[in-house]
């Protein structure tokens, strides 16, 4: 490790640290423009100037330039420097616009604070200034380029980090253009970093804009809760709205960026129907009563039936304080549930991940980036998990390889491998390659088809490179898969991890804190079996917590009908649903912005979000656009809404008891791996091998077997995107214009088969029910499948219960 001096300060460096960033270590902050540390050094924007004065280099030059050496001596505060530095300031705002008062980035805007603290005070320029046409690059980003000072930011992240080529740079010279060929919304879903990433006001947030300064909000830490990574994010509000997210820097998590999802989702916490009124049989009752009438019910329910005849169900989009008291409350009061899956599918395969999932093999989306060869299997990233797409690229870009083994027409940033395998065979590929690793390979193997397959894969060659890579990875979804594809994963870096140092393991889950929801009852328990408690009499009240059963259980004729069957209906929800007005008592909840809490990622790391805002109407909603009313009143309109733990406290107990000390004995109880409060929460994994979780652990008869496909049937997979289908995101104004229209994709021979044709409507029929969409052919996806996305338009839940039950559906043209 070097030794330089900078400042007459010491520092030791690891070889290949920038100067730039030596500094940084030290608390010394040298102006940057083009520089960033995920982007590297560019040398750019020339105001990163130093005055090196004795070792290896000497004079003034760039520090995100030169690597720190041994023996180097530096000056931040040589005058020669500090004139370098104010001179390029006052060059770079020549033809700047000096329009800080109207620009959305005042306030948080780099140019501002080097231009003042590099000493230029002074305009002296008397010239005209160049001047572009600014672009319409779509709902998310405003386009500024007058105020552009050439940095390449925006293009080198863009291009070179995130791999998408629609937006660049154009031009020579003075005449130098950030921007597209033509006006359009930008198709990466990552486009929203550019307004973190600008270090001017040339890329702002358009959603945000005339909200306010960054000094007028109310700014939190807080966490995504739109998929199982657990991004960081600061959130900001003014006046009880939240108007703005941006991106958290973690470098194990999600280093200095997050997906368009996460940073955009956020208007269902201010919507104006949000439910915040709490309603007893329909209408609107005080908190205290509605709470004393659901305590009531559920002490009727138990006095009569048993406790047994109370059930629960939880959701993963839930913090950890709700599902600890959830817990809680079920174990000492003898209710059924919680239900935190829909299915014995997901509760299968949430069970099978969680467990397998040991600290050992456990790795994060920043390990992932390191990799050399990563296998994914039945995932697909960029509508699942969108920044492990951006992770996976990272290991493209290292010089690494991505392997993908998925039915679907998975699309990345980058060039990979994509095995276009029927989701019955992933099992069989998985199993082939685990026994080539368990032989050690020891020859050039040829390569086989697997088991039922329609087509050879390259599996030989492909456990050959693993094992033959420093830093393997395998990735592999929850969704499409089965329990036994899961624990197949688990056993493959197992094999791989006998003979390499570095493995790593990384599941994507369903939910944000589906890993704390797998911990929250043992065994597990789905929403399906607690349907059919209620259809044969045994359930006769169910409280949902959080838990929007209409939008996420796959069988709406099902549920309905075991809907009807209950003498009562407990909801708990910050959403507002058809389930709410059908509840005999419904109680508003927080969301995470008034209620903060922990969140559990798919890797196991514990991390805290604070609240942002009280609860309450937004001035907004309340003067429905103008003034709001100029009435009086110690309440805030629309403050009813509780924490859901409060009001699981208050269901479980009588009103004397302290819901606090409820929360604290549910917390120290609720997993042995669990340790809290933890005074650094996002530094630690939770550690389930020194726990009592059994891997895999399911309610008997939760694990469904295993199904052959026959060779003519047609498999339905209902699938995620990144935009339209997860249930908060998808309430996102500026998200729903994203969203592309929902169609189904087969393969073009599959298609042919059914004696069906391309880009024209069809019937799919299956168990239940019906839906009628467009069709679309895709060659790059397995044949044998149909893939339906669980998008907002479109009712799939009248399908039923048909999710990767590998059983035959039917696909028809349209009568004419």
């Amino acid at each position: 490790m070097p030794t330089l001096t900078i400042d007459n300060r010491k520092i030791d460096v690891p070889a290949g640290t920038k100067v730039i960033a030596a500094a940084e270590r030290l608390g010394i902050m040298i102006p940057r423009f083009c520089y960033h540390p995920a982007l590297g050094s560019v040398g750019a924007c020339r105001v990163c100037a130093v005055a090196f004065t004795d070792g290896p280099v000497k004079g003034v030059q760039m520090s995100c330039m030169i690597d720190a050496q041994e023996g180097m001596v530096v000056s931040t505060t040589d005058a020669e420097a500090v004139d370098f530095r104010r001179h390029v300031i006052e060059f770079l705002m020549l033809n700047h616009p000096h329009d800080c008062p109207v620009c959305d980035e005042g306030g948080h805007c780099l140019l501002q604070d080097h231009t003042v603290s590099g000493g230029h005070g002074l305009r002296r320029y008397r010239g005209l200034k160049r001047t572009h046409h600014n672009q319409d690059l779509g709902p998310l980003v405003q386009h500024e380029m007058n105020r552009c000072i050439q940095c390449y930011r925006c293009s080198r992240y863009y291009q070179e980090y995130t791999g998408y080529r629609d937006l660049g740079v154009m031009g020579i010279g003075s005449r130098v253009y950030f921007g597209r060929s033509r006006s359009g919304a930008l198709e990466s879903p990552f486009s929203g970093n550019l307004t973190d990433i600008c270090p001017t006001g040339v890329y702002t947030d358009k959603p945000s804009r005339y909200f306010g300064r960054r000094w007028d909000y109310q700014r939190q830490a807080s966490l995504c809760i739109h998929c199982s990574l657990g991004c960081n994010t600061v959130a900001s509000a003014r006046y009880r709205q939240v108007v703005r997210h941006e991106a958290r820097p973690n470098l194990a998590v999600n280093g200095y960026f997050i997906c368009d999802r996460g940073r955009y989702a956020y208007p269902y916490a201010s919507a104006v129907d949000r439910p915040r009124q709490a309603r007893l049989e329909g209408t609107p009752a005080a908190m205290g009563d509605v709470l004393a009438a659901a305590r009531s019910a559920i002490e009727r329910t138990t006095g009569q039936y048993g406790p047994g005849s109370v059930a629960v169900a939880a959701s993963s989009r839930s913090s950890l304080e709700t599902l600890a008291m959830v817990g809680r409350a079920c174990g000492e009061h003898g209710w059924t549930g919680p239900a935190v899956a829909a299915t014995p599918r997901q509760a299968s395969n949430l069970a099978a991940a969680v467990g397998g999932l040991i600290p050992a093999l456990a790795v994060s989306l920043a390990d992932v980036s390191a990799a050399a060869d990563v296998l994914v299997i039945g995932a697909d990233p960029i509508n699942e998990a969108p920044m492990l797409a951006l992770s996976l690229r990272q290991v493209w870009r290292q010089g690494g390889r991505v392997t993908v083994v998925d039915p679907r027409g998975v699309q990345l940033p980058f060039r990979f491998d994509h095995w276009a395998v029927h989701p019955s065979h992933l099992g069989a590929v998985l199993q082939a390659m685990i026994e080539q690793i368990g032989g050690r390979i020891t020859a050039p193997a040829a390569d086989a088809t697997p088991p039922g397959a329609t087509e050879a894969f390259p599996v030989a060659t492909l456990a050959r490179r693993l094992n033959g890579s420093p830093r393997p990875v395998i990735v592999c979804g929850t969704d499409i898969v089965t329990s036994r594809d899961i624990r197949l994963a688990a056993d493959l870096a197992r094999a791989l991890s006998r003979t390499h140092i570095k493995v790593g393991l990384f599941y994507t889950l369903v939910g944000a804190n589906a890993f704390a929801a797998a911990l929250t009852a043992e065994p597990l328990l789905s929403l399906s079996q607690v349907l059919e408690h209620i259809e044969a009499g045994q359930v006769r009240a169910l409280v949902a917590v959080e838990s929007d059963l209409w939008r996420g259980f796959p069988d709406r004729t099902r549920l309905q009908s075991a809907l009807k069957r209950l003498d009562h209906l407990v909801v708990l929800d910050d959403l507002d649903s058809p389930l709410n007005h059908g509840a005999g008592q419904f109680l508003p909840t927080q969301p995470i912005y008034e209620s903060g809490g922990h969140w559990i990622n798919q890797e196991g790391r514990l991390q805290a979000a604070d609240a942002v805002m009280a609860p309450g109407d937004s001035i907004a909603a309340a003067g429905d656009g103008d003034h709001p009313p100029r009435a009086f009143d110690r309440r805030v309109p629309g403050d009813d809404p509780l924490p859901a733990w409060r009001a699981v406290a208050s269901l479980a107990r009588s009103l004397s008891a302290d819901p606090v000390q409820q929360l604290n004995a549910a917390m120290a109880a609720f997993h042995p791996a669990v340790a809290m409060p933890a005074a650094d929460a996002a530094a630690d994994r939770i550690d389930l091998a020194a726990s009592s979780f059994s891997p895999g652990t399911v309610s008997e008869g939760l694990s469904p077997p295993e199904i052959d496909t026959p060779a003519d049937a047609i498999t339905l997979l209902l699938v995620d995107w990144t935009f339209g289908t997860e249930s908060l995101s998808a309430m996102s104004p500026v998200l729903q214009a994203l969203s592309a229209s929902p169609v189904a994709r087969m393969h073009p021979d599959t298609i042919a088969g059914a004696g069906l044709a391309a880009n024209l409507p069809v019937r799919v029929t299956a168990r239940r029910g019906e839906l009628q969409l467009p069709l679309q052919a895709d060659p790059t996806m397995a044949r044998g499948v149909l893939v339906v996305p669980r998008h907002h338009l479109l009712n799939w839940q009248e399908l039923g219960d048909t999710r990767l039950s590998l059983e035959s559906s039917r696909v028809a043209p349209l009568d004419p």
